[in-house]
């Protein structure tokens, strides 16, 4: 088993950062709280980082996107969701599932066509595979496309869709064969506008509402043939393929939001005195802080080792669900511990923590919950 990896942060990797961390000063932070609160989806936002080439991390140069590895991706989702992990989960959603979807299995024809507007922050993606009804049973889905000479008609709807309202361009499962099976599914690029494609309800979230979700609802909606990912039936296995990079972003996120909620608890520490002395000199805190760091860096090297193998090509399966796992569900004790550092102040929104223990949350049920995660970890170790 192949286990050489570099510890060494790479100069893109200390660049990407420091781009992220002056502009999320400027751009993110002063407004991410407002966001917040009205739930606003901060659509002009993703057009500047377009420009930064943050909308299309993993998409090669002759497409126009930045043409970075997975060691470079991670980096960057952490360092904006350290600042905001809303606008990380939209980075996350709109690099890995819908221009990862183009650009792992559509033709030459409709890469071109798709990915120099999605990775320029032009165009904003969305991918819908979640139905009201089929969340973790994702093979379930009742989306149905029904062909008519060369076009498909598709009727139902899928929820939970981040970009669901704003988005330009959404890839979106459904069913063109029988239910349960996995060769039944295919995969459609649906642009905004399409006759009978509309956004439903935008969903009321716990956090990272600064993020859009929201249903997808087709009525009769048809679709050309031309708009088919790769050949019919091949929609569910592309997608398992899509989410296993995926699980990668959503690791890469929780690692964020930890180390944010992690580094605003050891300043506040720091900061607060009580009996005459900083919190931090008390045990209680201190190895509370240690706990943090350690479990940090422990997601850390599991996320870095899922992007690691997956730059070089090799299958990810069971790494990326091992890394999303464990970095998720430490981003939420990790936040958790960061109220109780803060105390009474920790509460209020006045102080950042409420809003990473809020947003932390979402890291353990997205792209898969943690028992699902832990169901594809156990198939792996038991085959």
């Amino acid at each position: 088993m192949e286990t050489v990896m570099s510890f060494d942060v790479s100069e893109n990797q200390k660049m990407i950062a420091g781009m992220i961390r002056d502009f999320g000063a400027r751009e993110i932070k002063p407004f991410s709280m407002e966001w917040d609160e009205s739930q606003h989806f901060p659509v002009d936002l993703f057009r500047k980082m377009g420009g930064l080439g943050l909308m299309g991390v993993l998409v090669p140069e002759e497409y126009g996107g930045s043409g970075f590895g997975y060691h470079e991706y991670v980096t960057a989702i952490a360092e904006v969701a350290k600042i905001d992990g809303s606008i990380g989960l939209s980075i996350a959603a709109h690099n890995s599932l819908c221009t990862g979807h183009i650009l792992q299995h559509a033709s030459e024809e409709q890469k071109h066509k798709y990915l120099p507007r999605l990775a320029s922050g032009e165009w904003i993606g969305a991918w819908g595979l979640t139905e009201p009804n089929t969340g973790s049973d994702a093979g379930n889905m009742r989306t149905v496309a029904v062909k008519d000479g060369d076009y498909y008609v598709i009727n139902g709807a899928k929820n939970f869709i981040t970009h669901g309202k704003s988005g330009d361009v959404a890839v979106v499962i459904v069913r063109t064969g029988k239910v349960g099976d996995s060769h039944g599914m295919t995969a459609f690029i649906i642009e905004k506008g399409t006759p009978g494609f509309a956004a439903g309800k935008k969903e009321n979230k716990l956090g990272m509402r600064a993020s859009e979700t929201a249903e997808l609802i087709f009525t009769d909606c048809r679709v050309h043939k031309s708009q088919v990912i790769g050949k019919e039936g091949d929609g569910f296995v592309q997608s398992l393929k899509v989410l296993d990079g995926g699980r990668i972003s959503i690791a890469a996120l929780s690692l964020g939001i930890a180390q944010g909620a992690f580094e605003a608890a050891l300043k506040y520490s720091k900061e607060r005195h009580q009996f005459n002395q900083p919190i931090s000199a008390f045990q209680g805190i201190s190895f509370k802080l240690a706990d943090m760091a350690t479990k940090i860096e422990a997601a850390s090297l599991l996320t870095y080792r899922a992007a690691d193998l997956k730059s070089k090509g090799k299958g990810v399966n069971r790494e990326s669900a091992m890394a999303k796992l464990y970095a998720s569900e430490i981003a939420v004790e990790v936040a958790n511990e960061g109220v109780q550092i803060f105390g009474g102040y920790g509460y209020t929104k006045d102080f950042p923590a409420e809003k990473y223990y809020r947003d932390a949350k979402l890291c353990t049920i997205g792209e898969g919950t943690s028992e699902i995660q832990k169901l594809v970890i156990s198939r792996s170790i038991l085959k």
